[in-house]
């Protein structure tokens, strides 16, 4: 049996966040045209690109020994995979997105028992069936190709369970979220059988390590300063890093060099305070990967 391991790129929406995520992580994936089998300068590794709603079959079958998908296509087919780990990542935010369950706004539907003999639309099937069926709620779930919000605007259903970050675009549609079914987000996921193969097993580990480094590379930058004796305790008091500061005396000099690693989103209050405690010649530069 080949140790090369076979891994699935999600197609759609997902795929060039993939790509680019693999990129900063270390592997080159070049996607040509049409083709369903990507080239990845790593002899390895074997792509092959499939939509993330069959990715969890796959992976479970053995079609693939590891792939990337959304953890509520692991639900909705059940799949017996092993998680290798959570990636939260996206184009739009890097929050968890929500499958939601929306009616018109003007709908007299305002708690899930009220649709109890009701109609929903949604592409997350399976799922919502049984979540219905656990709380003992008889609804009709009808599968939508698409364009979901339009079902229940146009009165071809009575709700939808549809898929959401920010909860904008339902609410352009003239829709009202009444209940939150589960939150996902994107996961390593791994055939059992590849798990046990320790050649295999360690690629993955590799895989999940340096995805890992890579989004959380994305969070966070680096900050570099020059800070007099006089101002060094008073400066390094206000940094927040990982662990402490760097910091190297300049040459012949009573100042040093300070270096942290930062959160993007402190930077734009961290740097004005850094300057009016005396802090000199910043330079804020981005991160490739943090582990």
């Amino acid at each position: 049996m080949s140790d090369v391991l076979k891994l699935g790129v999600p197609k759609g929406s997902l795929q060039n966040a993939t790509v680019a995520l693999f990129k900063s992580a270390g592997w080159r994936i070049n996607v040509n045209g049409r083709s369903y089998f990507p080239e990845i300068d790593d002899n390895e590794i074997e792509c092959a690109i499939c939509r993330a709603q069959e990715m969890s079959s796959y992976v479970e079958n053995g079609t693939l020994d590891v792939g990337l998908t959304g953890k509520d296509w692991i639900a909705e087919n059940e799949s017996d995979v092993h998680v290798v780990g959570d990636l939260v990542y996206s184009k739009v935010s890097a929050r968890p997105a929500r499958w939601i369950l929306a009616v018109p706004f003007d709908s007299p539907i305002k708690t899930l028992a009220d649709l109890n003999g009701k109609k929903i639309a949604t592409e997350l099937v399976g799922f919502t069936r049984r979540y219905f069926e656990e709380k003992g709620i008889a609804v009709q779930v009808e599968f939508s190709w698409g364009a979901t919000e339009a079902k229940v605007v146009s009165g071809l259903a009575d709700a939808v369970v549809e898929v959401t970050e920010t909860g904008s675009t339902i609410k352009a549609h003239g829709l009202r979220i009444i209940h939150e079914l589960m939150q996902t987000n994107t996961q390593l996921i791994a055939n059992h059988t590849a798990w046990q193969n320790p050649v295999k097993r360690k690629k993955i580990e590799q895989i999940d390590l340096l995805l890992r480094g890579a989004l959380l590379g994305e969070k966070m930058v680096g900050l570099k300063m020059n800070v007099s004796e006089a101002k060094l305790d008073t400066i390094v008091a206000t940094l927040p890093s990982l662990h402490a500061p760097t910091v190297a005396p300049l040459y012949h000099s009573k100042w040093f060099s300070v270096e942290i690693i930062v959160s993007v989103d402190k930077v734009r209050d961290l740097i004005p305070e850094l300057i009016s405690n005396g802090a000199e010649g910043i330079i804020e530069y981005p991160l490739n990967k943090v582990i």
